[in-house]
Parts: C-alpha cells; sequence; structure tokens
C-alpha cells in the first residue's frame, strides 16, 4: 500500500473503539508489563489489540516516524488530533521496544551457538588421537541423527507374511511395559479431547499405543500410569484407581490372568481438584513414590503368573512430555530399567516461538508456563534417556538440536566410534528414532463412486440416508458435486488458512472447478472467541467478501469429532484433494487420516508432511509462503484426473504403513536393541511381605517428619541450585533456634506416634547377618532422615546429636531407625560420629558425597578401611549408567582451571580438584572463593554440550563441588 495513510486509518479506528489499552492507560505501554498492548484479551476479540498489532510486525520504523511527523505537523487545538500525535508516539516507541528485545534474543542465540562450537572442538580434541577422518569433518551426511537414510524409504514392514514371521519369533516373551502421561485427563472411552490445552492429542495417542502394544505377540502387559483425579469438576471415572483397556477388533492375543492393557491412577498432587500441568512439578515426587510401589507389586505379581516366582521387571520406562519424562528418569535410575522418552512437544520450540511472536517476554513466558523448569526436565530426558522417539525428522533436526544435551554432529561422531568400538571418553548421547504415530485402519472403507452415482445408490436406497454434516456444508455451495478442497485445522495463524483462501480467491481455473471447505473448529459467536483466532476468522472473512467467494466456500459453525470421517469422505466422492498449508507442521496426523479416506494432498513442505509424503507419495508438497504454488498444486490435482487417481491408489496401497501394528513392531524392534537391565538389589520375603516397609510407606513416613526442609522441584525456586539434592545441601543448620524446631518437632512426632509403635515388632537386628545388606531396615516402621549440609562440622553433629536424642526412648523398640545423608565422605561421617560419642551402628544407612556412595553398618571393620561400614556394591552398579569416568574427570579439571579470578586472586586458583574427597563415583572439588563461581547451571550445561551426562552438587555452603553420575543423587538413595 502506498504512502502511509494506512498508519493514520489504524489510529482512527483505535480512537474511535477507545481501547483500554491505551485510552486508560496514562503510561507508556511496556512489553513487559502486563498492560501490555500485545498481550492476549481473552474471550472477545480486541479491535486495539488487532491493529496494533498489525503496525508493529507489519511495518518498519521509518513509516512510523513518518506517520507521527504527518501527525505532529497537523496538530490542532482539538483533543482528537493531540490524542493522534501522541498514539504514534506510543506505537513508534512500541515498536523500538520490540526491535530491542529481538536483538538481545539474536546476541543470546549467537552466544549459544558460540558455547555449542567450543563445547564441540573440546569434545572431538579430546577424541582426536584416533578420529577416522570422516568423524573429523563437520558435514552432516546422509544419515540423520536417528541412523536413518534421508534418501531412503522408512525401514517398515511392507507385508502380511513378514509380519507374521516377526510375530512368530516374538510369541514366546513375555513383555511387561510401563507407559507414563500425567496431565490431562486420561480415560479409554469417550476422550474429553480438546476439553483444554492439556486434554489433546497426546491423550488419544497414549492411550491408544498402551492397547495396540498390548496386542502384540510377547507383549503380556502395558501399564499407562498417569493421575487419580476425583473432583466435582470432573467425571468420576478419572478417579477409579484402575481401568482396562479391551483390544480393538477380535486379534488373537493371548491372555493371562492379569494381561492386556490397564490405565493405573496414581494418585499425588491435590485430590479433589484437576489441575494444569504448569501446577504438577512440584508433586512429581510424590508421584514417582506411588508409582515405584505399583511397579515393585506389579513385578512380583507378575513373578508368580508368569515368572516363575522371580519378579518380572518392566522392558522399558516410556515417559511422554517433560513431566512424565522427568518421572520416568527417577523411575528408571531406581529401578536400573532402560528409559524411553517422547516430547510431543518442546520446551524449548515453543520459548522461541512465542518469544518471535513478540507477545510475552521471556519472563513472562516462564511465569505463565514454568518453562524452565520444562526445558530442564527435557534435558534430564536427554541425560536418561536410552532412546528418544520422535515423529519426524524435523523434530530432531530443528527442535532436538536447541536443546544443550543433544547435538547432531556430535552425535554423529559419536555414533561412528561406537560402531569401531573406539571409546568415547565417557561421552554419550540418547539415540533418536523417528517413529510417525499410528492409527486404526480398520474401520475405514474408501469408496471408489463419484458424487452422482452415490446419490443416486442413496435414493434407492432409504437405510443408508447421507451424514447430516454432509447437507451442513453442501449448503454454502453453487453447485456442490463439484471437487472439494479440504482444510482441516483450528483457526490459528499458524495454519496458514488466509495464505489458503487468497490462493484460492486469485486462480480464477481453480475457483470454476473447485469448492474449498473450512473445518476451523466449532464457534458459537466471533467474537466469543479468543482474541487470535477470531481475528483470523475476521481475516477470512474479509477475504470472502474481497474475492466474492460466496456459493464456492463453505466454513460451517459447528461439527462433532465422530463427523470427521464423514467430512473426509466427502470429499473423496467428489474426488477432492486435502490440504495442509501450515507453515510448520510437527507431524500432520491428519495428513494420513486423509489417504486413508482416499484423498490425494498437498502439505507444506516443512515438517512432518515431508515424511508422510516420502512413505505415501500420494501428492505435492509446497512452500507455506508461496500463494501461487499452493494454488497451482490444488490445480494440478484437481485438473488432472490420471495424476489425481495415481495420488488416491498410492496412499491407499501404502497406508498400512502407518497402522498401529507397524508402529508398535518397530516400538519394540528399538526396545529390544536396549542394553537389558533390571533391579541389583537383593530383596527377601521377609522385607517384600510386610507392608509396612513398602517404599511407598517409609517414604510418607518420611514426608510427616518435619525437619524444617521445604524439598521443592520447582524450576524457579531451585533455577540457581538445579535439583532436590541442591535445596537439599543448601539448608544452614547452625542456627540454635532451628535445633530448637527440630527438637520439638521430633518429640511431636513421637508422641503422636506412640500407640502405633507399641503395636509393631520388637524383633532385634542381626547385625552380624552380612548375607543381607540391610537387615535392620527391615523390620522398621519409621525412619528418620537427617539430611544435612554445613561447612562447620559442629553445627553438623549438633543437628545430629538433636534428632539422636529426641527419639533416643522410642529407639529401643526397635521400630525407629536413623538414616545420615550428606555432602561428606564415609571417613568425614566417621570421625564426626567418633567426635560426638556415637557410633556407626546406631544408624541404619549413610548417604555420602551427595548421593554418590551408600554404606550400611557392619560389625566387620574390614569393609571399607578399616571403618565399620560396608559398601552398597548394587547402588554403584545402577548409577553407574553413563557415569562418564576419567573422561569426566578430565574435562571437570580442564573447566576447574579455566575460571578467571578477580584483580588480585591471579596466583590463588579459584577451584581445586580434591583427590582426598573423591570417589570412584564422585569427584569432590574445593572452592576457594564461592562468589566466583559460576551458577551450577552454566557447569550442567558445559558438560551437557560436551555430552557427558553427570549430576553437579553444589555444598556446605558452595565450598565443595561434587559431580556424582546423572542417575545419583540424595533422594534416588532413599528410594
Amino acid at each position: 500500500m502506498a504512502g502511509n495513510d494506512w498508519i493514520n486509518s489504524y489510529l482512527e479506528a483505535i480512537l474511535d473503539v477507545g481501547g483500554p489499552a491505551i485510552d486508560q492507560q496514562g503510561k507508556k505501554p511496556d512489553v513487559k508489563s502486563k498492560s501490555s498492548l500485545l498481550l492476549r484479551e481473552r474471550g472477545r476479540f480486541s479491535p486495539t489489540t488487532y491493529f496494533v498489532e498489525e503496525v508493529i510486525t507489519g511495518f518498519d520504523e521509518t513509516d512510523l516516524h513518518k506517520s507521527w511527523l504527518k501527525a505532529a505537523a497537523t496538530r490542532s487545538p482539538q483533543e482528537r488530533n493531540t490524542r493522534l500525535e501522541n498514539m504514534c508516539w506510543r506505537i513508534w516507541n512500541l515498536a523500538r521496544k520490540k526491535k530491542q528485545i529481538e536483538g538481545d534474543e539474536a546476541r543470546r542465540s549467537a552466544r549459544k551457538h558460540l558455547e555449542r562450537e567450543k563445547g564441540r572442538r573440546e569434545a572431538t580434541a579430546d577424541m582426536s588421537e584416533d578420529l577416522s577422518e570422516g568423524e573429523r569433518g563437520d558435514h552432516v551426511s546422509d544419515i540423520s541423527a536417528h541412523g536413518e537414510s534421508h534418501r531412503g524409504r522408512m525401514p517398515r514392514i511392507s507385508s502380511v507374511d513378514v509380519m507374521d514371521a516377526w510375530a512368530s519369533q516374538q510369541k514366546e516373551k513375555k513383555l511387561y511395559i510401563v507407559l507414563i502421561s500425567l496431565h490431562g485427563l486420561i480415560r479409554g472411552e469417550n476422550m474429553e479431547l480438546g476439553r483444554d490445552s492439556d486434554t489433546g492429542g497426546q491423550v488419544k495417542y497414549v492411550v491408544e499405543l498402551a492397547r495396540a502394544l498390548a496386542s502384540m505377540p510377547g507383549v503380556y502387559r502395558v501399564d499407562l500410569l498417569t493421575r487419580q483425579v476425583s473432583g466435582p469438576d470432573v467425571d468420576w471415572t478419572y478417579g477409579e484407581p484402575a481401568e482396562m483397556l479391551p483390544p480393538r477388533g477380535s486379534e488373537d492375543h493371548e491372555l493371562g490372568e492379569s494381561s492386556g492393557a490397564y490405565i493405573v491412577r496414581i494418585p499425588f498432587g491435590p485430590r479433589d481438584k484437576y489441575i494444569p500441568k504448569e501446577l504438577l512439578w512440584p508433586h512429581i515426587p510424590e508421584f514417582v513414590d506411588g508409582a515405584l510401589n505399583h511397579i515393585i507389586q506389579m513385578s512380583k505379581v507378575l513373578g508368580e503368573q508368569i515368572g516363575g516366582g522371580d519378579p518380572v521387571w518392566p522392558i522399558a520406562i516410556h515417559g511422554h512430555y517433560a513431566d512424565a519424562g522427568d518421572s520416568a528418569a527417577l523411575l528408571s535410575g531406581a529401578l536400573n530399567v532402560p528409559m524411553l522418552f517422547t516430547g510431543h512437544s518442546l520446551g524449548r520450540d515453543k520459548l522461541e516461538q512465542s518469544l518471535k511472536q513478540g507477545r510475552l517476554s521471556r519472563e513472562e513466558i516462564n511465569a505463565t508456563y514454568k518453562i524452565n523448569r520444562r526445558i530442564e526436565a527435557e534435558e534430564l530426558c536427554l541425560d536418561a534417556s536410552e532412546i528418544v522417539i520422535t515423529s519426524t525428522r524435523q523434530e530432531v533436526e530443528k527442535q532436538w538440536s536447541l536443546y544443550d544435551g543433544f547435538d547432531v554432529i556430535l552425535e554423529r561422531k559419536l555414533r561412528a566410534r561406537i560402531k569401531r568400538n573406539v571409546s568415547c571418553y565417557g561421552r554419550v548421547m540418547p539415540r533418536m528414532f523417528v517413529i510417525p504415530p499410528g492409527m486404526e485402519f480398520n474401520h475405514i472403507v474408501p469408496h471408489d463412486g463419484d458424487i452422482d452415482g452415490e446419490l443416486e445408490a442413496d435414493e434407492d436406497n432409504p437405510a443408508s440416508p447421507d451424514p447430516p454434516i454432509w447437507s451442513e456444508i453442501m449448503r454454502f455451495f453453487t453447485n456442490p458435486r463439484k471437487p472439494m478442497i479440504l482444510a482441516l485445522a483450528r483457526p490459528d495463524p499458524k495454519k496458514n488458512i488466509t495464505t489458503l483462501v487468497k490462493a484460492f480467491g486469485e486462480c480464477r481455473p481453480l475457483r470454476e472447478l473447485a469448492n474449498l471447505t473450512l473445518i476451523l473448529g466449532n464457534r458459537e459467536d466471533i467474537e466469543e472467541m479468543s482474541s487470535t483466532n477470531s481475528s483470523v476468522m475476521l481475516s477470512i472473512l474479509k477475504l470472502i467478501d474481497k474475492y466474492d467467494l460466496y456459493g464456492h466456500i463453505a466454513y460451517p459453525k459447528h461439527h462433532k469429532q465422530p463427523d470427521v470421517p464423514d467430512i473426509y469422505r466427502l470429499a473423496a466422492k467428489t474426488k477432492g484433494v486435502f490440504i495442509n498449508p501450515a507453515y510448520i507442521e510437527p507431524f500432520g496426523l491428519t495428513l494420513i487420516e486423509a489417504a486413508a479416506y482416499g484423498l490425494p494432498i498437498v502439505a507444506t513442505n516443512n515438517g512432518g508432511p515431508v515424511d508422510i509424503h516420502r512413505v505415501l507419495d500420494n501428492g505435492i508438497l509446497v512452500d507455506p509462503h508461496d500463494q501461487l504454488a499452493i494454488a497451482d498444486a490444488l490445480l494440478k490435482l484437481v485438473a488432472d484426473k490420471q495424476r489425481w487417481a495415481k495420488c488416491r491408489q498410492n496412499g491407499l496401497e501404502k497406508i498400512h504403513l502407518f497402522s498401529w501394528p507397524e508402529h508398535c513392531k518397530t516400538y519394540l524392534s528399538r526396545i529390544a536393541s536396549c542394553r537389558p537391565r533390571q533391579p541389583q538389589w537383593q530383596r527377601t520375603d521377609e522385607f517384600e511381605n510386610s507392608e509396612s516397609d513398602s517404599p511407598g510407606d517409609s517414604l510418607r513416613d518420611i514426608q510427616d517428619i518435619s525437619l524444617n526442609l521445604r524439598l521443592s522441584l520447582d524450576g524457579e525456586k531451585l533455577e540457581e541450585s538445579g535439583s532436590l539434592d541442591n535445596a537439599l545441601e543448601s539448608v544452614d543448620n547452625s542456627a540454635n533456634s532451628k535445633n530448637r524446631k527440630i527438637q520439638n518437632a521430633v518429640f511431636a512426632w513421637s508422641k503422636g506416634m506412640q500407640d502405633a509403635r507399641k503395636a509393631g515388632s520388637t524383633e532385634k537386628a542381626d547385625h552380624n547377618n552380612t548375607s543381607n545388606k540391610f537387615p535392620a531396615l527391615r523390620r522398621r516402621k519409621h525412619i528418620f532422615v537427617i539430611a544435612v549440609d554445613h561447612d562447620n562440622d559442629a553445627d553438623i553433629m549438633g543437628t545430629i546429636k538433636n534428632v539422636y536424642e529426641a527419639a533416643s526412648k522410642e529407639r529401643t523398640s526397635g521400630s525407629i531407625g536413623f538414616i545420615l545423608s550428606t555432602a561428606l565422605t564415609i571417613s568425614e561421617i566417621h570421625t564426626l560420629l567418633v567426635s560426638g560419642g556415637l557410633n556407626a551402628t546406631d544408624f541404619d544407612a549413610f548417604i555420602c558425597n551427595s548421593g554418590g556412595d551408600l554404606y550400611y553398618p557392619s560389625l566387620n571393620s574390614e569393609n571399607h578401611s578399616g571403618l565399620p561400614v560396608e559398601v552398597d556394591s548394587d547402588y554403584h552398579s545402577q548409577i553407574e549408567y553413563r557415569w562418564g569416568g576419567e573422561g569426566l574427570r578430565k574435562t571437570l579439571v580442564r573447566w576447574a582451571a579455566s575460571i578467571v579470578e578477580k584483580e588480585g586472586e591471579k596466583d590463588k586458583p579459584v577451584v581445586l580438584e580434591d583427590p582426598q574427597r573423591s570417589t570412584t563415583y564422585c569427584y569432590s572439588f574445593k572452592v576457594e572463593n564461592p562468589s566466583l563461581i559460576p551458577p551450577v547451571k552454566e557447569l550442567r550445561k558445559l558438560m551437557r554440550i560436551q555430552a557427558l551426562r553427570c549430576h553437579v552438587v553444589y555444598c556446605q555452603n558452595g565450598t565443595k563441588v561434587n559431580v556424582i553420575p546423572v542417575l545419583a543423587s540424595r533422594a534416588q538413595s532413599l528410594r
């Protein structure tokens, strides 16, 4: 549009509306303010927001400045012109702020790129002495990060015979698989998809995956763990502890007493209300404890049924979305079984997209979505997962590459070294596998007749009337028999529907040959929609009027989920085309659905449709920004009947490659490639049969003890310390008032539990029994965990003695035990106890080195350097997973030497390696000046960039740094 008159027209419209965001705000707009002009006004369309966003996002600073000069030049005493001038100034200033934010993000991105390049170079340098020529290069070859060729087709089963042969090989197995999906309302039937942002496609996917896996040969049981919700705002079915998922169809699958797929609902968090996923983070440890108890009990039950008396442990634990992935990592570490992860929607990608839209600042995004906590959980999933399952290559190369813990180039180099059986010096990357979601096609019967033949047949057979949605759509058309171009998406700007309407409206041959149908969700009133959706709908309506598309385009207000198959059928019967013009499509499930009904496709060339088209070859990919290309592709398919028929046939012939059996076969094959792992700790019948000694009960008792510690996994509160262990390590026990609080809490707890202890067992511990590593723990009713951390030994000892002495009277019954959890070494603990007049046998266990080591008291002083303790080697065998060993230690030493000292302290290093306090599973460093070391998250980031997986803990008031295995921690050692 020539000139700047359009700006004045926008501003005039704003003044006519009198939007509160401008006229009632006396202060200058600020993008970080809650009253920002860019914030969405939920529930109604805001012309003020719409017009201002058009100005800020569509034009540059020069045009805005010219408009301001024009308004200033025409100033008059009238209030309207003064307001117009002020409005121009405000919008201009807001646009400048937006550019400043974009500049800050660009610098942040550049800094991140440099950090990654430096880390990659350092990692490569450590391995340079035996790198092959191909490994030294940085060029990404045709082998993608998940080990598959970009040029070849997906390695999938192509015939029923092959599937039958594979099934015969698997039928003797009895596999137990655990899936986790925490948020959303999950049930097997009548799923409330779309109820909220948490109850969407992921809910349907995990339920169908559980059902399909349980129907596969070799799979005995599948548990889908989720949250139990019993509240007035949700249906009663979400409060049921368990729900069986009956298989679809009549699969020939061996049944057993506890076989099949089940939804198991674990109570955690608020019991009486449903809360969004952003509020679940603090309650994840509670879920992990409940899930651990369920898996242990189920493994025992399955062992009695199919395991010959030995527990049947899960072959894998699969977390879906960041919160479930965080839980799966903790469960995987506690049980020593392989972990799988599927992100579904990645936090860093959501953060990048939100920042590009400019609606919220980074701080506001984190406050709203807890995005920092979510990203850290996804980084932990990269640390702990054996396999990451994605839907598309785009997710691997464009989304996961944003994370510190994954690098496409470094992953390729490590993969090459592993194939050559060459050391990676402690570095490891999770394996990325593209396995598109499965679909159920048994109920789909594509029709070959055109609409004329179908209509005549229906008139002769009144028993099969047309679905009601057909008449609802066809009433829009002057000629309903023309081929239908179908788009099915939310009215979201990212779906790019307005470009589709423009392409259709400006291509006369396309308008003459076809109709356009837009299924854009359900609406009652455009003004009641969110501002974003309503602005898209208004734009579409304006384009319809501009191109006079009345009689050529349908946009029904309502449809039901069961109507969707009928909509696909109608488009296929008219020899139509399905189109997905989104700017980027993570997967594109609607494209597979359309192909199953015999519809050729036109789709964006960004994201998942590329993979789908590579397999099906049933349409044309286009640049979503190229309006002419969209129109041309649609016209080719609609006008060329032979090409249309070929695309239709290709899709129908190959659609089975996206079925659930195919998905599950690939899924199980990937799991089989993992190194088998299972719990290493020993259990006895006496321990298992004691209901009160179950891990869940023990941890519930621990939670009842008030030691004035607040253990939180909230990302904001622990952003500097980074983990639960750091929260434990940072507690200051030096004040006498805290000691009194501890003593009072212990006395109160002891008094309340007196009756329960009198009824407890009085069996004495047998410390001479070395065949069981924790004989005393087996008979405890209650456990005190004394978690202390301080740089003053006197303060630590004071806290220990206060707790110990407060419960000493009740300890005589044998029902109370003590566990000491610290950052100290076992030698330091022994010296500390001796100085305080206590013995090692006064405690049931010692968690040392921030969770890197676990010891039990023993009367045999030769077990550990003359100390009366015995090391838990089973614990070490579990936490050694992905432990970097000497390669990690060398990198840490290099990091310690690289810290820049302040002026005047150059001769005194800030961080020094502490060999005396280091052990095989804990590398310890002294910190001479805690104020000079970077936050723990920076060191953790550095290690992840170099593909080193570990858990970094700053302890003893920042005077010590302990680095332990990624699956080790003080909390995990309790489990």
